[in-house]
């Protein structure tokens, strides 16, 4: 058998694993939709299956379903679907979010950015009755930081503001303290906002909800990938198609 091949295999099952996982997830949260709702729609491959099929739901049971972008590339998604869009200014509250996200703990506070649509994900979410958190079981740890955390900084002296936020780091339950600028090819990765992401190597964060607050106090950082207290479900669809729930599909907000 050539190099490689049995480590290329594993990570084609895992892949396959994992985009199944994603889609029982995003399945199980057509359940949650009602006529008339006015929903978040998220920023992500998770959250493009789930447009995907509100798509297809929405054809088939002709449902009255409202849908706001997160993103420019969730809102060619959702055209692709054939899902109505607004604008959040003229929805004003939305119903439900639904989106992925790339890490989740047992108090359902999150890591989201990996796409760099974190700061309209957040206003989204946040503009929500409920939000429901669809991913594949492996995005389910016990403690955030594996995965790297984006903040947001504005282009104007982000290598100052990125100083300061390692800075910062020193104070607080972190194992790392690297900020890495992110990049798209040679130049830097901007946000729909024509902002820059900078990605946190902590691998461990003991603190989340501390951590958010103190990186938000600094002037350039325009917001942070830790959702804290925002989301009220998680559904982590499996590879066999089942589905695991944390948290109330109960809305906390009113």
């Amino acid at each position: 058998m050539p190099s490689g091949t049995g480590s290329g295999d594993a990570s084609k099952q895992r892949a396959a694993e994992m985009e199944a996982g994603k889609r029982a997830a995003a399945a199980r949260a057509l359940d949650l939709l009602e006529p008339g709702m006015k929903i978040g729609l998220g920023t992500g491959s998770t959250a493009e299956i789930f447009i995907e099929l509100l798509g297809e739901r929405l054809r088939r049971d002709r449902l009255d379903i409202t849908g706001v972008p997160t993103s420019k590339a969730t809102g060619r998604a959702a055209q692709r679907a054939g899902v109505p869009l607004t604008t959040l200014g003229a929805a004003s509250w939305l119903d439900l979010t639904v989106d992925g996200a790339d890490e989740v703990d047992p108090n359902l506070t999150l890591i989201k950015g990996g796409g760099g649509a974190l700061l309209i994900e957040k206003i989204v979410a946040s503009a929500s009755d409920r939000m429901v958190v669809i991913a594949d079981d492996s995005k389910r740890v016990s403690q955030l930081g594996a995965f790297p955390l984006p903040v947001e900084v504005t282009p104007f002296g982000w290598q100052t503001t990125a100083a300061v936020i390692e800075a910062t780091l020193d104070e607080h339950d972190v194992d790392g303290r690297k900020a890495v600028l992110r990049l798209k090819g040679d130049a830097p990765f901007l946000t729909d906002e024509g902002n820059m992401i900078v990605d946190l190597k902590l691998k461990r964060i003991g603190d989340p909800e501390r951590l958010a607050a103190n990186l938000n106090l600094i002037p350039g950082v325009v917001d942070t990938g830790l959702f804290v207290g925002i989301a009220d479900l998680a559904l982590f669809g499996r590879a066999d198609g089942g589905v695991e729930r944390l948290g109330d599909a109960a809305p906390r907000r009113q």
